[in-house]
């Protein structure tokens, strides 16, 4: 057998008819500034806990929209609120990730 130097892996679609979406739409109606987010990634960009502890509003937003659970996410969040500051559509992202917090408790 010939080894190409690459393997198989498991797929990474998702089936978005079978997703529990129900957390997010919690946040959603706890703080609207989650829909209009538009997934640019400024947050993540200047976010100071980002490169130590993966820590992206972005991909919170992005893995509730996909049924993910995002709790070890947001616990590397300082609540600095440089997120907050570069946000191209004003979102709260501080009451955002305070709100989604009180949510998983």
């Amino acid at each position: 057998m010939t080894d190409f130097g690459f393997k198989l892996s498991k797929s990474s679609a998702i089936e978005l008819d079978k997703v529990d979406t129900s957390l997010y739409e919690r946040l959603c109606q706890a703080e609207p500034g989650a829909r209009i987010c538009m997934n640019c990634g400024s947050c993540g960009a200047t976010c100071t806990a980002g490169p130590y502890s993966g820590m992206s509003l972005r991909k919170v937003i992005l893995g509730l929209q996909r049924g993910q659970d995002v709790r070890s996410m947001l616990s590397g969040c300082m609540l600095c609120g440089k997120c907050s500051m570069v946000c191209p559509r004003g979102i709260n992202t501080r009451h955002l990730i305070l709100t989604l917090c009180r949510i998983y408790d």
